[in-house]
């Protein structure tokens, strides 16, 4: 069993072949797939696609791209979406100062509001951290994050950094680009950490891993960050599989070997 804990499923780049993504994944060992919203729209879209596919679950939550537009009517959409069976964390969250494509004191300020929300309706949270790490960290102790533990997604800090983020109860998720050779420092982290902190993920449509390298990803490729992980840590495939299978049934709250069945439809 693979589960690719992050993936973008709503975005245009998938309007096309949407079904046959969903398929090829199921072919290749996906068994679940966590969908992640970054505004309203994209998070009701998330909840409607695991609505519709069994083996699909959502994650909702204001990206700090999108954190200059949320509003009080975005808090109450993601409340609402709380409740709903197959939304499993809030996310993803954070802060991104190298777009900064939202001023730096707004994404502060919602990070903080959003980890909150998360202790609020008792969902782990997904974490984004992009150039932003003292301030990632020292928002995640002030907010007392470690209540509801959860993921620090598409993880690019260094093993001081994993260190910290685990002792307060956080995922460290491996993306695609554990397979670029330049990526010396998460492939130190991959093989510093213990096998049963990793989960793996694609963020899809972006990150695609080495042989696709610069195409569209896509969550059939999540087997390929499980390869890398297995060569570094010098186990055999299976074992990844398993053991990031199981930690992501862990923070998610999924049965593992347990079909998901579809949710009831939301009204927004």
């Amino acid at each position: 069993m693979l589960i690719d804990t992050h993936a973008h499923l709503d975005m245009p780049e998938f309007d096309k072949d949407r079904n046959e993504v969903i398929k090829r994944a199921q072919a290749g060992g996906v068994d679940y797939i966590l969908t992640v919203g970054i505004d309203p729209e994209s998070c009701r879209l998330a909840v409607q696609l695991a609505e519709k596919f069994a083996g699909i679950y959502a994650i909702v939550g204001i990206h700090p791209h999108n954190a200059k537009d949320v509003d009080a009517v975005s808090y109450d959409l993601l409340r609402t979406c709380a409740r709903h069976d197959k939304v499993r964390a809030l996310g993803e969250v954070g802060l991104d100062f190298f777009r900064n494509h939202s001023p730096r004191e707004v994404q502060l300020r919602r990070f903080r509001e959003q980890v909150a929300l998360a202790r609020e309706v008792k969902l782990p949270v997904v974490i984004h951290d992009r150039d932003a790490h003292r301030e990632t960290l020292d928002i995640l102790k002030e907010e007392k994050a470690s209540e509801v533990g959860g993921v620090i997604h598409c993880f690019s800090g260094d093993y001081q950094m994993a260190s910290a983020c685990m002792d307060m109860g956080f995922y460290i998720s491996v993306p695609g680009t554990v397979t670029f050779t330049k990526a010396q420092t998460l492939q130190e982290v991959v093989r510093r950490i213990p096998l049963e902190r990793i989960l793996i993920e694609t963020d899809c449509p972006f990150l695609a891993p080495v042989p696709f390298r610069g195409k569209r990803n896509e969550p059939a490729f999540v087997q390929y960050v499980a390869r890398a992980i297995a060569d570094i840590k010098k186990v055999d495939f299976e074992t990844v599989a398993e053991v990031t299978s199981r930690n992501a049934c862990s923070v998610f709250s999924v049965k593992e070997g347990t079909p998901l069945k579809e949710g009831t439809p939301l009204k927004f």
